[in-house]
C-alpha cells in the first residue's frame, strides 16, 4: 500500500503560479512511476503529468506543457508539480498518483494509488 496526500492548492489570479506537494508513505516509494492528474467540474479525470523512480523521464500533457514542471525527492518521498502562467481552464482537483509501472504512462488504468486530491482555482 501506498497513502498519498496532497497540498499547495488554492486560488490565484490567471498568470500566477502554484506549487503542489505529494507526501507519500507506505511501500517502497521510490521504485513508483508518479503522476499528477487532474478533474475539473462535470469532465473526466485528465492526466496532466508522470516522472519514472529516477526522475530522468518525464511527460506532460500538451495543455501544460512548457507552464508545468513535475519533479521528485526521493529521500523526502515526496513529488512536485511547479504550475507557472496558470489559467482559468487549469482550475480543477488536483490527484497524486502511483503506478506500477517503470515507465511513465499516461492512462488513469496504470495507476494503483490515488491521493484525496487538492483544490486549484485560477481566476481570470
Amino acid at each position: 500500500q501506498v497513502q498519498l496526500v496532497e497540498s499547495g492548492g488554492g486560488l490565484v489570479q490567471a498568470g500566477g503560479s502554484l506549487r503542489l506537494s505529494c507526501a507519500a508513505s507506505g511501500r517502497t516509494f521510490s521504485r513508483h512511476v508518479l503522476g499528477w492528474f487532474r478533474q475539473a467540474p462535470g469532465k473526466e479525470r485528465e492526466f496532466v503529468a508522470a516522472i519514472t523512480w529516477s526522475g530522468s523521464s518525464t511527460y506532460y500533457a500538451d495543455s501544460v506543457k512548457g507552464r508545468f514542471t513535475i519533479s521528485r525527492v526521493n529521500a523526502k518521498n515526496t513529488v512536485y508539480l511547479q504550475m507557472n502562467s496558470l489559467k482559468p481552464e487549469d482550475t480543477a482537483i488536483y490527484y497524486c498518483a502511483a503506478s506500477h509501472t517503470i515507465v511513465v504512462v499516461k492512462s488513469r488504468d496504470e495507476y494503483d494509488y490515488w491521493g484525496q486530491g487538492t483544490q486549484v482555482t485560477v481566476s481570470s
